[in-house]
């Protein structure tokens, strides 16, 4: 076995497949002879005869025929290692954006994929759109709206869905129906477009009562004062989704519907290098529904994923 060469291995799958040497030398682009001798050098390596061959025929033994799909997967994997080996190889990292929230196992996904590099401004949704459009980024995990993707020439895969919460002062952690909260609009439309889009239409869909507001206060200490000041819960932003509350106030969960904010893994929609497609498809390999088809959730009108 210690002689036994990939490329042995290649010649084997060839002639099992074409089980005629010309035609099986003519794809490996080999002179005849040399593939028959390459043939006899591996089967006195495995110690078995893999071909029965005549004048006229060319067939596996049984040997050959149990060996082969063992053999099929292997060259696999080889090509797949050396496809892995170029894309980590001497290639530029691949720039990804985001505006507050990751999966979890990112660096697992792609390690073996790319080299990747997560960029430090982190902006909003918006704008990390706008940046892989404009080629400062590769990929970014941002909310998307259809139209937008169409506008920006971006191409689009679920990644991740969050389910809303509203936060209020006291101790009643029970269900809330969201025509019985707040939701917040803040004026600063650069730093908040994508939510203020989103909290609007829910608004308009739910009943839920739309608050303006100037200073911020979507997310951070500035929130917590409006639910203070509040009489009725307050749905809080994708970017509250893990701060700590403060002891006073409590997390209630929103019914009728379930509100849900989706993440999309964004890229350029022309032909791009292989690294980045590689780190998309290992990102989205696996994600699922994430509940937001579910009868009582709720996503808004020109989200990618609403059906």
């Amino acid at each position: 076995m210690a002689g036994v060469e990939l490329r042995q291995l290649r010649y084997f799958l060839a002639v099992a497949e074409e089980l005629n040497f010309g035609r099986a030398a003519e794809r490996l682009l080999i002179a005849g002879p040399s593939l028959s001798q390459q043939i006899k050098a591996l089967e006195r390596d495995l110690g078995v005869r893999l071909f029965d061959r005549d004048r006229r025929s060319v067939s596996l033994t049984p040997a050959g025929a149990a060996l082969l799909p063992h053999t099929r997967a292997l060259v696999e994997r080889a090509d797949d290692l050396k496809r892995r080996a170029g894309l980590l190889s001497g290639s530029q990292p691949v720039r990804l954006g985001y505006v507050n929230w990751l999966p979890p196992d990112l660096a697992a996904r792609t390690a073996a994929v790319a080299h990747l590099h997560i960029d430090a401004w982190v902006a909003p949704s918006h704008t990390q759109a706008a940046r892989v459009a404009d080629g400062s980024l590769d990929i970014a995990v941002c909310w998307i709206r259809a139209e937008d993707l169409k506008r920006l020439g971006l191409r689009a895969r679920l990644i991740g869905a969050d389910r809303l919460y509203a936060v209020s002062a006291g101790a009643d952690s029970s269900d809330v129906r969201v025509q019985d909260t707040n939701v917040l609009l803040d004026d600063d439309t650069t730093s908040w477009a994508s939510w203020n889009v989103y909290a609007q239409q829910l608004s308009q869909d739910t009943g839920a009562r739309a608050v303006r507001i100037s200073d911020g206060g979507i997310t951070g200490p500035a929130f917590f004062d409006h639910v203070r000041r509040c009489r009725r819960p307050v749905v809080n932003s994708p970017k509250g989704q893990t701060t700590p509350l403060p002891p006073d106030l409590v997390r209630r969960p929103l019914i009728a519907p379930k509100v849900y904010w989706t993440w999309s893994v964004v890229w350029r929609g022309n032909k791009e290098r292989a690294g980045v497609q590689a780190v998309v498809d290992a990102l989205t390999d696996g994600v699922g529904d994430l509940g937001i088809h579910a009868p009582d959730a709720w996503l808004p009108g020109g989200d990618l994923y609403k059906r």
